[in-house]
C-alpha cells in the first residue's frame, strides 16, 4: 500500500505541495481530469496545467489522472506528465477493451521515453 491524494478540478495544485515534501509524503497525486462522482464525463484538458507543475517539481512523483481519458486524450496526459491512468468507459464501453488499454499504454510509454 502507498499513500496518495486527490485533486479535484477545483482545488489549487499548491494544495499538495506540503503533503509531498512532508515527513510523511505522500507517494502519488491523482489530478482529477472531471469532476469526481459521474462515468462518462468529458475530459479537462486545463487540468493539464496542474499535471505539469507536478511533474516539473516532483519528476519523479507518480502522478496519475482519472476522468474523460481514453485514445483521443491519452497523449495529451502523457505529455504533460502523467504516469499513471485510470479508464473507465473508454475501456469498459469499447468492443475491444484489450486494443484501448494497449494503446494508452504505448502513448504513456513514448511520452516518458521523450521526456
Amino acid at each position: 500500500m502507498r499513500p496518495g491524494v486527490a485533486l479535484k478540478p477545483g482545488t489549487s495544485v499548491e494544495e499538495v505541495y506540503p503533503l509531498v515534501e512532508g515527513a510523511n509524503p505522500v507517494e502519488m497525486v491523482l489530478v482529477m481530469t472531471v469532476e469526481p462522482g459521474f462515468g462518462g464525463q468529458k475530459f479537462m484538458p486545463e487540468m493539464m496545467d496542474k499535471v505539469r507543475s507536478l511533474r516539473n517539481r516532483y519528476p519523479s512523483l507518480d502522478i496519475e489522472v482519472d476522468g474523460g481519458l481514453g485514445p483521443s486524450t491519452i497523449a495529451e496526459a502523457a505529455s504533460a506528465g502523467a504516469n499513471c491512468i485510470v479508464a473507465g468507459s473508454s475501456v469498459f464501453g469499447a468492443p475491444e477493451p484489450a486494443h484501448v488499454i494497449s494503446l494508452m499504454r504505448k502513448s504513456v510509454e513514448d511520452a516518458q521515453k521523450n521526456s
